[in-house]
C-alpha cells in the first residue's frame, strides 16, 4: 500500500512580461501601448510526472512561456480579459490531456499626457504602483470564473472621515474622532456572472463591444467618487456602499470584494516646544502596523431573479 497520494498539482510559467506597442492604421504616429506580467498554470492527466518521474506528459513551462509571448504578437491584447480568454482556449485546444488553466494577467498603468495643450500620440506617463488585473479558471467543461481587479491605488483625504461608537473594553486605548486622515491601497476584486457573459469564446465579442473597459472604468470611478464624497463612518460602511453602487451599476458583475489597509496618521504632539498642533496640522505617517478590511458583496436573492 502506498504511503502517499498526489491530491492536488498544477503547474506552469509566471511573471512572463512583454510590453506590446499598437499603431493606428490610418496615422502610425498615433500609439497605444500595454505592459503585462502573466501567470498560467495548467492542471490535467500530469500525475505521473510528480509519481513516477515519468516527464512525457509535460508541457516545459518555457513552452508556456513561448505560447503567452506568441499569442501576445499574434493576437489582439486589448483588453487583458480578451487576451486571457485566449490563452485559456489555446491549452485547452491544443493539449488533449490539459484539463483546466489558470490565467492571471497584471496590466501596468500607462497614459498619455498632454504637451502644449494637446494630448501626445505616442508618449506616456506611468502612473506608479496601481495595476488593473485580471484571472481566469477555465475548464475542459467549458465552465470558467472570470475576474477581474484593481490593485494598489492608493488614495488619502484629509478629512471627512470618522470613527466613534465601536467596542469598548479593557484593551481599548483608541480615542472616537469625528475628523481624521483617511488612507488606503485600493485592492478591489470584481467577478463577472460568466452565465451573462455566455461561452468563454463570447467575450471576444464583449471586448469589442467595450464591456470590460466600460466595468474597469465604472468600478474605478465609483471608488473614488465614493471615497472623496462620503463622510465615512468607517472602512467597513464605505467598503461595502462603493461594492453596492458597482453592482448597481454593472449587471454582468455578481459580486465585488474589497480588501483595504487602514493607513495610520497620528496627530504630532509639540506640546514640548509650546505649540498647538489644531491648525496647518502635522502627522506622523505610521509605516505599521495597519488596520486591514475586507469584505465581499454579491446580489441579494431578489436582485438575481
Amino acid at each position: 500500500m502506498a504511503y502517499s497520494t498526489l491530491t492536488s498539482s498544477t503547474y506552469g510559467k509566471d511573471n512572463v512580461k512583454f510590453l506590446k506597442v499598437k499603431k493606428n492604421a490610418t496615422n502610425p504616429e498615433v500609439q497605444d501601448v500595454i505592459e503585462a506580467t502573466v501567470l498560467v498554470l495548467l492542471e490535467g492527466a500530469f500525475d505521473q510526472s510528480y509519481t513516477d518521474a515519468d516527464n512525457s506528459p509535460i508541457v516545459p513551462t518555457d513552452t508556456v512561456k513561448n505560447t503567452i509571448l506568441v499569442l501576445a504578437k499574434t493576437t489582439d491584447v486589448w483588453p487583458i480579459e480578451r487576451f486571457a480568454a485566449k490563452i485559456g482556449t489555446h491549452f485547452i485546444e491544443k493539449y488533449a490531456h490539459v484539463s483546466g488553466v489558470t490565467v492571471k494577467i497584471t496590466q501596468d498603468k500607462w497614459s498619455k499626457y498632454n504637451v502644449n495643450g494637446k494630448l501626445q500620440a505616442h508618449s506616456f506617463i506611468h502612473e506608479g504602483a496601481e495595476k488593473r488585473i485580471t484571472s481566469l479558471y477555465y475548464k475542459r467543461s467549458g465552465d470558467y470564473k472570470l475576474s477581474s481587479s484593481i490593485k494598489d491605488l492608493t488614495v488619502l483625504k484629509s478629512t471627512g472621515s470618522q470613527f466613534h461608537g465601536y467596542n469598548v473594553c479593557d484593551f481599548t486605548t483608541l480615542k472616537p474622532t469625528t475628523d481624521r486622515i483617511l488612507s488606503t491601497d485600493v485592492d478591489s476584486v470584481w467577478s463577472f456572472d460568466s452565465k451573462k457573459l455566455g461561452s468563454i469564446y463570447n467575450i471576444s465579442k464583449l471586448a469589442d463591444s467595450g464591456l470590460f473597459d466600460k466595468v474597469y472604468e465604472t468600478a474605478r470611478e465609483i471608488t473614488l467618487n465614493r471615497f472623496a464624497l462620503e463622510n465615512s463612518a468607517s472602512v467597513q460602511a464605505t467598503m461595502y456602499n462603493m461594492a453596492t453602487e458597482i453592482l448597481q451599476a454593472a449587471e454582468v458583475v455578481q459580486d465585488v470584494s474589497y480588501s483595504l489597509p487602514n493607513k495610520h496618521y497620528f496627530l504630532m504632539d509639540f506640546s514640548w516646544k509650546g505649540l498647538s498642533n489644531t491648525d496647518d496640522q502635522v502627522f506622523y505617517p505610521s509605516p505599521h502596523p495597519n488596520g486591514l478590511i475586507k469584505c465581499t458583496v454579491a446580489r441579494s436573492v431578489k436582485n438575481k431573479l
